[in-house]
């Protein structure tokens, strides 16, 4: 090997003369020591000073130098690197040492697990970055500065700390933060390059040889950031920001969740006391819920409190109920959750500041692009691109499988404030007319694919064909998605007077309502709808919705009174305008009505009359709400102790589904002949003759599961459980424990039905016999 005597001047000089003494040019000897063109040219123009050891360790190799020359090259490179910290600064000291820790950190236990696992595993090849996102207010940099010092120790050569000042107008350059980190790690000023690039390479090749710690805060964008990012090296990056830098590559992500209540209240212990927190405890638990267990505004609070010693914490809450004043009284000092929204919402583009402020004008807990374009103003697909914007910066989040956007509550009111500042109320009325016009056409015309006489023609009254839900599934999905807004609107329509809407909308829902019995809502819908009947002086629609109402006052609100009342409404109107159709129809609702509230006898003498009113109508419509009626006859000679005549009554309604009805699809006739089925095992049981009742009770069930109607579905699987437990059939226990736990879930009165039934279960399993 050839010997080397180190040349007087700069590393640069020095690799060059070496490279030329060689006989290499500048492609040769980076293919023989793996350092790139670029980089060897950066060296030998004096732009990186002092290179990595390993990197010159290949560069005297691939230059053949002996041990001497070897040592010569590297003492030339080690004289352009920072010189050591003094001892008495230790290791992420001065401008940039991390700030202090908060004393009452709450929670966040598995995000720490997982970042001390992550310092552990670093290792030389690749420096460990961690992204910290989210929205506003939810402790990012509480976070990080308690993940840095409990990190501390594992990385002896420096924990240091930048803020980038992502959120202010003018965030801070690369260049200048290069500039702090080589001033942090010991490079003098005069020996810092000038250009960003130069800075870059120069910070990454420092980095790349320490076992460091860098915390860089509020960050803005992924352009600011990827230049500071270490290459290589046993080095963690914690990076926090308000934007989610999905343009990161190769970075592990830490996603901070709202705080749970209890963690809310822990937080509140620590700041307040757990003396002020026990004596209210309940008091705590409404504070924390009424923050939405953000970080940000539950820590103001009890900063808030903690400055009051003596304020109860029930005066907080009866303040911060009320919407209105909820985000003045969030705030502590220059701790103000309004302010930290601001923040972000005055870095958006205008696109994007309409769509978060008029969204906020969105019923329910959620809202899909449609609703943001019609309150907007915005085409579909701008909607979308807002929405996606605001979601990387933290304002909404992303349901993880529809196209669907929430709010943090209290970002819904900081929106909702925007709205009332920039827009007015003429702006949003007519924000809000156009999305109720567009929401109840679409409704309206989903709902028809249910409607047996109106389904094949559903699509044509869609305010978008082409956007519209095509078929049954869809449909109902969009309707299921939608129930707050479409909901909404027909309020809003119902009170501007827009009466023919309602009526054809709250129309087209008839069928579609039968298969989510549990929907409260309903009431709310028939009701308008009727009153819009009045308004308009048709008895006869009139008394269609007041059925309707009857209906879902007795099987939706299980209410029989206010059932009575509006089928008795009904039976009026109907009579006055001699729909014999629509008497017979109220007949029945009031027959059910009576029958909840034990009047038997009068409830079996108004389903006889209904059936005798509706057995000349031969019209489809007729036909089937005769077999209404005769199911409903057939189930309350049943319960009066006439299981053999309700037998026969059910045979009856079944030979009529068998023999079809003109007019009518085989699937409407199918869920009237599950009924019928349903309620033949019923007799069948209540006669005592078990095996033959369970086979209609399958059929039924297989029926109503099929057609998703989940409320029937359950109540048969009630009925099968209860038969099965009298054949003693291994299925019963696990059908009954199905049934009792769905039907606690659609708040269904046959509940505590299904609880008996185990119970009764649990007697057969001690006592060996089925018990009376």
């Amino acid at each position: 090997m050839r010997g080397g005597t180190p040349f007087e001047g700069d590393f640069g000089r020095q690799l060059r003369n070496l490279r030329v003494r060689s006989g290499l040019s500048q492609e040769a000897l980076s293919h023989a020591s793996g350092v790139s063109v670029r980089a060897l040219a950066d060296m030998e123009r004096g732009r990186t000073r002092g290179p990595q050891r390993r990197t010159v360790r290949a560069l005297a190799e691939a230059l053949g130098l002996d041990d001497a020359g070897a040592a010569g090259l590297e003492k030339s490179a080690a004289a352009g690197r920072p010189r050591p910290r003094p001892a008495a600064a230790p290791a992420g000291s001065g401008p940039l040492a991390l700030p202090r820790d908060i004393q009452d950190f709450t929670a966040r236990g598995p995000a720490l697990a997982r970042l001390l696992e992550l310092a552990r595993d670093a290792g030389p090849d690749r420096a460990a970055v961690t992204v910290v996102a989210g929205q506003p207010g939810l402790g990012k940099t509480a976070f990080a500065v308690h993940a840095a010092h409990r990190l501390a120790p594992h990385f002896p050569d420096g924990q240091f700390a930048l803020d980038l000042h992502g959120m202010d107008p003018e965030p801070a350059t690369p260049r200048d933060a290069l500039a702090r980190l080589l001033g942090g790690v010991g490079v003098a000023d005069a020996a810092i390059p000038s250009g960003t690039e130069d800075r870059a390479g120069l910070w990454r090749s420092l980095a790349g040889e320490r076992r460091m710690l860098l915390l860089l805060d509020n960050a803005a964008d992924e352009s600011q950031v990827g230049p500071l990012l270490p290459g290589t090296g046993p080095s963690l990056t914690i990076v926090t920001s308000r934007r989610a830098l999905a343009g990161l590559e190769s970075v592990h992500r830490t996603d901070l969740a709202l705080l749970r209540r209890e963690e809310a209240v822990e937080l509140l212990t620590r700041i307040i006391g757990p003396d002020r927190v026990r004596a209210e405890a309940q008091a705590a638990r409404d504070l924390a819920d009424l923050c939405g267990h953000l970080p940000l505004a539950v820590r103001i609070a009890g900063q808030r409190l903690a400055s009051r010693p003596h304020e109860r914490l029930g005066k907080l809450v009866a303040r911060l109920t009320a919407e209105a004043s909820r985000l003045d009284g969030l705030q502590a000092g220059n701790l103000r959750v309004r302010a930290a929204f601001a923040l972000s919402y005055r870095q958006l583009p205008p696109g994007s500041r309409t769509l978060l402020r008029r969204a906020a004008l969105a019923a329910g807990a959620d809202f899909s692009p449609e609703t943001g374009a019609l309150l907007s103003g915005l085409t579909h697909d701008e909607a979308v691109s807002c929405a996606e914007e605001l979601t990387d910066a933290g304002l909404l989040s992303s349901d993880p499988a529809a196209e669907r956007y929430a709010f943090h509550d209290l970002l819904r009111l900081y929106a909702a404030e925007r709205a009332d500042a920039e827009d007015g109320p003429e702006v949003r009325d007519a924000a809000l007319d156009r999305t109720a016009r567009w929401m109840l056409r679409r409704a309206t015309a989903a709902a028809l694919h249910f409607d047996v006489d109106h389904e094949r023609a559903a699509s044509g009254s869609d305010p978008d064909p082409q956007g519209a839900p095509a078929g049954r599934e869809e449909a109902r999905a969009w309707l299921e998605a939608e129930r707050a807004q479409w909901l909404a609107a027909l309020r809003r329509a119902h009170d501007a007077g827009w009466h023919r809407l309602v009526l054809d909308t709250a129309q087209a829902m008839h069928w579609f309502s039968d298969l989510n019995q549990h929907w409260e809502q309903w009431a709310e819908v028939f009701r308008r709808s009727a009153d819009c009947a009045r308004r308009l002086g048709s008895r006869q629609e009139e008394a269609v919705h007041l059925n309707y109402l009857a209906w879902a006052c007795n099987l939706c609100l299980h209410d029989p009174r206010a059932a009575l009342t509006a089928a008795d409404g009904a039976l009026a109107a109907a009579r006055e305008c001699g729909d014999g159709l629509q008497q017979g129809w109220a007949l029945g609702y009031g027959a059910g009505a009576l029958h909840r509230l034990g009047r038997t006898r009068e409830a079996r003498e108004r389903l006889r009359e209904a059936a005798r009113c509706l057995a000349p109508q031969q019209s489809p419509q007729g036909r089937l709400a005769e077999l209404t009626v005769l199911n409903a006859l057939g189930t309350l000679l049943r319960q009066s102790g006439r299981a053999a005549e309700a037998l026969d009554i059910h045979r009856r309604s079944e030979r009529i589904c068998r023999a079809g009805i003109p007019g009518r699809t085989q699937e409407v006739i199918a869920m009237y002949h599950a009924v019928a089925r349903q309620q033949i095992g019923n007799d069948l049981a209540a006669l005592e003759r078990w095996h033959e009742a369970e086979a209609p009770l399958r059929q039924a069930l297989a029926a109503f599961d099929a057609a998703q109607m989940q409320v029937w579905s359950e109540q048969t699987r009630l009925d099968l459980g209860r038969v099965l437990g009298a054949t003693g059939h291994p299925e019963a226990r696990t059908t009954l424990l199905a049934a009792r736990d769905a039907l606690a879930a659609l708040r269904s009165p046959r509940q505590a039905e299904a609880a008996e039934a185990l119970a009764a279960l649990d007697a057969l399993d001690e006592n060996g016999a089925f018990p009376a």
